[in-house]
């Protein structure tokens, strides 16, 4: 194999690759710059010695997200108010979107539980469960034993199916919540938003310190909730506008203000009686870009 040949082999493996490493990161961008990087170093590898470049790309996309997630930890310790994955239009990795299974794994909901995973446990989990990748495979890229991928493995899924009891809710049961959503911003008084939230209700709000109004902990609570989400609504001028839209393989809101500048991103979870039981708000400016 000559470089112009992993040239062609790289630009096949791209989306796949930033589909991975968007999942491993919960960042678009930060995924690209991933994706980037293990292109260059493979050009700077010897390149009749790889044997199979498409695994070979795997293995450094994985590598360097690992290393991306554990300084990301430290960073995010620095952060102003909640982190939320960064939302995007569409999968990245067209094989993943072709299964309403696969695309539930870009969820906003799953990305948040993929945030209590270890980078290690969450590459397995991804390399194994999403992107079909034997054991054997995954511990080469590792450069672990294949028992050590098993155990993270059987952990991470552990972990999914402890922070996840919603994740049943199908398609036409998030689709009525968002609805109700919206409708409830239309009229934007609080007495809406209280009929839509479940008494348990969990509002995030990620303004990165760039938003005044951004909440810096989570709302726990209809009543709590419902005013917040009341004072912000009445805040959005005339001609602003709340929107539905697919993001992250699912049904969202999109909020825009009335000069035409997207200002957020909302994903709701519903809960066992229909109502909103998660209330996910992206806010801060610089994760709206891939909307823009």
């Amino acid at each position: 194999m000559d470089a112009a040949e992993l040239d062609r082999i790289a630009q096949q493996e791209r989306p796949r690759l930033i589909g991975l490493a968007y999942r491993m990161t919960g960042s678009r961008s930060d995924a690209e710059d991933i994706v980037q990087d293990a292109l260059l170093r493979a050009h700077r590898a010897q390149v009749s010695d790889i044997e199979s470049p498409a695994a070979y790309l795997t293995t450094i996309t994985t590598r360097l997200a690992i290393d991306h997630q554990r300084s990301a930890r430290v960073r995010r310790e620095s952060y102003v108010g909640p982190w939320l994955p960064e939302p995007i239009a569409a999968d990245p990795a067209p094989d993943a979107a072709a299964s309403a299974e696969l695309a539930d794994t870009l969820s906003m909901a799953f990305l948040v539980v993929l945030e209590t995973l270890t980078p290690d446990e969450r590459a397995v989990l991804l390399l194994h469960d999403v992107f079909s990748y034997p054991h054997a495979d995954i511990a080469e890229m590792l450069g672990r034993t294949d028992a050590s991928c098993r155990q993270l493995l059987r952990r991470a899924r552990q972990r999914i199916d402890a922070e996840r009891p919603r994740a049943a809710a199908d398609p036409a049961q998030r689709d009525e919540v968002l609805h109700r959503f919206l409708d409830a911003c239309e009229g934007g008084d609080m007495d809406a938003f209280l009929a839509l939230l479940t008494d348990d209700a969990v509002l995030t709000v990620d303004g990165g310190g760039e938003i005044k109004t951004a909440a810096r902990h989570p709302i726990r609570g209809a009543g709590r909730a419902a005013r917040f989400l009341a004072f912000v609504m009445g805040r959005l001028a005339d001609g602003g506008r709340v929107e539905p839209v697919a993001l992250n393989g699912g049904p969202a809101a999109l909020v825009t203000a009335a000069t035409g500048e997207i200002i957020g991103a909302v994903f709701i979870e519903p809960g066992p009686d229909r109502g909103a039981a998660e209330i996910r708000w992206v806010r801060n400016p610089a994760k709206l870009t891939d909307l823009r």
